[in-house]
């Protein structure tokens, strides 16, 4: 039995770029209310035109805008009746927008809601916490993978699955009711009690896959192609492994390259999501990607040279795209 007692849950999704439009339309084709939070562009396509889902099996689905609310964070405040009814809330937005996806995400969730995070990187978790307590937080990993072209079209280009478990242990309230939503939605979701390994796994193919592929201005699949490539996404992905175990955190009996070759050969005609901001102008998420891993290497006393260096790299590729 679900958690909530209403008859039709509510669920928010907090930015509604590639991912959250794959959220976005496998939870249309469910019986729960949607309400989308996004801006700019994206918030008038998806009032105008809905989102365009293109699917990994090739077929094209359009989501009408009534399926939906939306709500422009750049211009309004949340409506009062929308403000904190939300049963679950999806933080799918990017780590540099935190401060205001947290403050979105405690106005949104209703008293007795939970928030659910399935952003890259560490601390996403922690912050939300102080916004609507641990007790009410759920992290995720999602290895789904998307793209969204300029007109805001949404590109499946890989199922793959979503695993998340409580922040806290008194939020083992919520999971079944999660468990039911995302699998309705035929999102291949699980739940597991072990959260940091959750983070750091999905962290680990983020250090590999989005520095070197947006360096190099490469979908997933040039990694498998191209040898030196895929040498330097190991390098960085053996470094972050040594820092998590390092840091207390149980990987499992996790071996590299076989997981890394797995998730990329499920996407490799992806544009990862830092290359998407690169080739956007946009901030990446490095910091909280190789910046988060030399923080802690720093902290334990280990060496992390790669992810420096591809940290670097991806700042300065930041700043160049910012001069005249």
């Amino acid at each position: 039995m679900p958690y909530w007692r209403l008859p039709k849950l509510r669920i928010a999704i907090i930015g509604v770029g590639s991912i959250g439009g794959i959220i976005l339309g496998a939870l249309a084709d469910t019986d729960v209310e949607i309400v989308c939070v996004s801006r700019g562009n994206t918030s008038v396509n998806l009032s105008e035109l809905g989102l365009v889902l293109h699917s990994p099996e090739g077929s094209i689905e359009v989501v009408p805008s009534e399926r939906y609310l939306i709500v422009d964070s750049n211009s309004s405040r949340i409506p009062e009746q929308i403000r904190n009814t939300c049963d679950i809330a999806i933080v799918c937005g990017k780590t540099v927008d935190n401060q205001s996806l947290s403050q979105l995400a405690s106005e949104l969730v209703s008293e007795n809601g939970c928030v659910l995070t399935i952003q890259n990187g560490l601390g996403n978790a922690e912050l939300l916490a102080h916004k609507v307590g641990r007790d009410r937080v759920i992290v995720g990993s999602i290895t789904h993978a998307a793209w969204r072209n300029s007109e805001g079209e949404v590109h499946w280009v890989g199922r793959g699955e979503i695993i998340f478990g409580p922040l806290d242990e008194r939020g083992n309230k919520y999971t079944d009711s999660i468990l039911h939503v995302l699998n309705d939605a035929e999102l291949n979701a699980s739940k597991s009690d072990n959260i940091q390994q959750i983070l750091w796994k999905k962290l680990l193919i983020n250090v590999a896959i989005n520095p070197v592929c947006s360096i190099a201005g490469v979908r997933n699949g040039a990694l498998l192609e191209v040898k030196s490539l895929w040498q330097q996404a190991m390098q960085a992905m053996r470094e972050a492994a040594i820092v998590a175990r390092a840091s207390g955190v149980d990987l499992g009996d996790i071996e590299l390259e076989s997981y890394l070759r797995e998730v990329v050969s499920i996407s490799p005609k992806n544009r990862c999501s830092m290359l998407q901001d690169i080739m956007a102008g946009r901030e990446t998420e490095i910091d909280s990607l190789c910046g988060a891993v030399v923080i802690r290497g720093e902290a334990e006393g280990i060496p992390t040279p790669c992810n420096a260096i591809l940290h670097g790299l991806v700042k300065g590729i930041e700043k160049s795209s910012s001069l005249d």
